[in-house]
């Protein structure tokens, strides 16, 4: 049987305020072309099919486009909600939309309810695990301590339970919305660490014949039975020069999965580059030429910053969307000093508040304070995801 994967679509994002919306539509295009020629049986799409809980009206309007495309496949799509969802509006309709084949599992109440497939080999059970916030869901999972290792483990003890009932030989295929130990990540991905955790163990994944993963933005393996198909777009500089790709898996009679990356053509591609060095070399460079309609991430390494370098690089540059100003050839003390947002870059919530404390008090925080400190970031980051999911 022929899987394609997919994930993290992230309808209506905007990347540094430009918008995605038809290069969005292109790539979802290209998504159901791809499907129809290489003839596969079912589509999987893992997550975080908007870009934020209560999307844009054209983000919606692109959705409504998607699902009649997938419609008119005439083949089964399985998706689930990723954490940038909100599970209960992406949910809406879903009774309707199974019935023209596009299978929605967005409530961990029906994770264990897969959607029957079969081929020559046998039957196919494919079940969908939207993305599980561990604090909000950790009662209806029946979880004592709320971690992402704790309900992903119940929820693949519900799966496990239905597989048993299911006719000996029955293949089956998860779709999960996680970050998995032993990944890469990127800087466009959103925190979801629970007491200071994001992580489980692929672990909870044993005895599944292919995972279809989402979440993190680059494609990539956890092991050969687990995969992350990637975003079909770069949603940050982080990415410029990722490899965009479908993912295709053929699962073979004994549910040994073989994953092959298709990419993504080249023109489908967000068109981003990088540029280092002085302003006056990067405005007179001929080399340069080729990046003017790029959209740009430019470091300049000036010993002072420019006069209106922004400006004067939109000049030539027109896309010129994110700037940073790092000198080069000054002694190390003087450039000791990074600017607020370059402290920031790659830390969590919790490490930030550990910062500060440690900053205005002369000492970092004890572990009485540790915890509670824990307990605070916790609970701001499960009251935004109940203000944007409920």
């Amino acid at each position: 049987m022929r899987f394609l994967h997919t994930s993290d679509w992230h309808l209506g994002c905007r990347f540094h305020g430009e918008d995605l919306i038809d290069c969005q539509r292109e790539v979802l295009a290209h998504i159901c072309a791809t499907a129809r020629t290489e003839q596969i049986d079912a589509l999987l799409i893992a997550g975080d099919i908007y870009d934020r809980a209560i999307p844009s009206l054209d983000a919606v309007r692109l959705f409504n486009w998607a699902l009649h495309e997938l419609a008119d496949l005439g083949i089964p799509t399985i998706m689930i909600s990723g954490n940038h969802d909100s599970a209960h509006r992406l949910g809406i309709g879903s009774g309707l939309y199974a019935k023209a084949g596009v299978h929605l599992r967005t409530d961990p109440a029906d994770a264990a309810r897969p959607v029957l497939l079969s081929d020559a080999h046998g039957p196919v059970a494919v079940y969908g695990v939207p993305y599980l916030h561990p604090t909000m869901v950790s009662d209806q999972l029946q979880v004592e301590t709320p971690s992402h290792q704790a309900v992903l483990t119940a929820a693949l003890s519900g799966i496990r339970a239905d597989l048993a009932t299911r006719p000996d030989g029955t293949r089956a295929v998860v779709l999960a919305h996680a970050f998995i130990t032993g990944a890469d990540g990127c800087d466009s991905e959103r925190d979801i660490s629970v007491g200071g955790v994001a992580h489980a163990g692929a672990a909870v994944f044993d005895g599944i014949h292919y995972t279809a993963l989402g979440h993190l933005h680059r494609p990539q393996d956890v092991s050969d039975r687990i995969h992350y198909s990637g975003s079909p777009l770069a949603y940050s500089f982080s990415e410029t020069g990722h490899t965009k790709s479908l993912t295709l898996v053929d699962l073979a009679a004994d549910g040994t999965p073989a994953v092959t990356q298709q990419n993504i053509p080249a023109d489908l591609h967000l068109p981003l580059a990088r540029l280092t060095g002085r302003l006056e070399d990067l405005l007179a460079d001929p080399a340069h030429t080729p990046l003017t309609d790029r959209w740009l991430h430019v470091t300049l390494t000036d010993p002072a910053l420019p006069y209106e370098a922004m400006s004067r690089l939109r000049q030539r540059f027109t896309h010129t969307l994110d700037m940073q100003h790092k000198p080069a050839g000054i002694p190390a003390q003087a450039t000791d000093t990074p600017t607020y947002r370059d402290r920031i870059r790659g830390r969590s919530d919790l490490d930030i508040t550990h910062d500060f404390i440690t900053a205005v008090r002369g000492h970092a925080p004890t572990n009485d304070e540790q915890a509670l400190l824990q307990q605070a970031v916790d609970h701001m980051h499960l009251h935004a995801h109940q203000k944007e999911t409920v």
